[in-house]
């Protein structure tokens, strides 16, 4: 069981400047709520309550200012600086501490997951013992993401970053379930021509030993990357259109932890104040 998860919320957001100029992409907001709110619930609908933020320097300020210890929202929140630039597995690394002889759960901080069974799929994800699972979207644009070809019978036969003219249309989403031995693979890596180290370099290393698994996100379920403006406003336009059809907020901490018993009605007052008279603090109002 996956008891550990990391949100990786470090990077430059380069695809959103000059918003990200001003401040870091996991804090613009996503309809109503900050990017970062998203991957974190993901984190807790998957009842993984030990989790470690990795960020800037000049952002880990604001985040433990939110956050604290994550004792409000019934977790633990500790925090980690990425230090260099270079790919996923490097913010990964950034977390080795953390990691120890665990199992792990890593997000990108500007992923949004939607659907229809969702929580119950990300609890069955977080039993992973061995090997490594990662989740699987279609997409109309695959040269943009890692894609997965699949053979005949629906076995990944090669995880490849960025192609283009893809065969594949099956990106490789940014929520991963890595077995203990994931530092041992990033300490194998070496730069790829992007001078990166790649993520994709990984999945294969467990492809190699038959460990790589997948699940496919497909109808009734969405999958967004908000790394540019365009998918900023669409996954914001989705959201408002599904909160207001639904009547419930996507991706409200406060309520995801009271409903699963980690917090007590007074975290929810509690959580009324941080909040003053604003929409999410009416919502929260209405949580029983």
């Amino acid at each position: 069981m996956i008891k550990k998860g990391i949100i990786l919320a470090a990077g430059n957001g380069t695809r959103l400047k000059p918003l990200t100029n001003f401040t870091n992409k996991h804090f613009l907001n996503l309809y109503d709520k900050p990017v970062i709110f998203y991957s974190l619930s993901t984190l807790m609908l998957a009842n993984i309550r030990n989790i470690l933020i990795v960020t800037n320097k000049k952002d880990l300020n604001i985040l433990q200012t939110f956050f604290g210890n994550g004792k409000r929202l019934g977790l633990n929140i500790s925090y980690a600086i990425q230090k260099l630039n270079t790919g996923i597995p490097t913010a990964i690394k950034s977390g080795e501490k953390f990691i120890g002889n665990s199992p792990i759960c890593i997000i990108l901080g500007d992923n949004f997951f939607y659907g229809a069974g969702l929580q119950n799929r990300l609890i069955n994800f977080s039993k992973l013992k061995n090997g490594s699972k990662i989740i699987l979207y279609p997409v109309k644009n695959p040269e943009l993401y890692g894609v997965a070809n699949l053979s005949s019978k629906k076995r990944i036969l090669k995880i490849k970053e960025k192609v283009k003219n893809s065969k594949s249309n099956l990106a490789v989403t940014g929520l991963y379930f890595f077995d203990k031995s994931l530092l041992n693979m990033i300490k194998k890596l070496k730069k790829s021509k992007r001078n990166e180290f790649e993520i994709v370099d990984i999945l294969n290393q467990y492809l190699k030993k038959k460990k790589l698994n997948y699940e496919l996100l497909g109808r009734g379920s969405t999958w967004f990357d908000v790394g540019t403006p365009e998918l900023l406003d669409e996954a914001s336009d989705f959201i408002k259109s599904t909160q207001k059809r639904n009547g419930y907020k996507i991706a409200c901490l406060e309520e995801i932890s009271y409903e699963k018993g980690w917090i007590k009605k007074k975290h929810l007052l509690e959580a009324e104040k941080i909040y003053k008279n604003s929409a999410y603090s009416k919502y929260i109002k209405t949580i029983k």
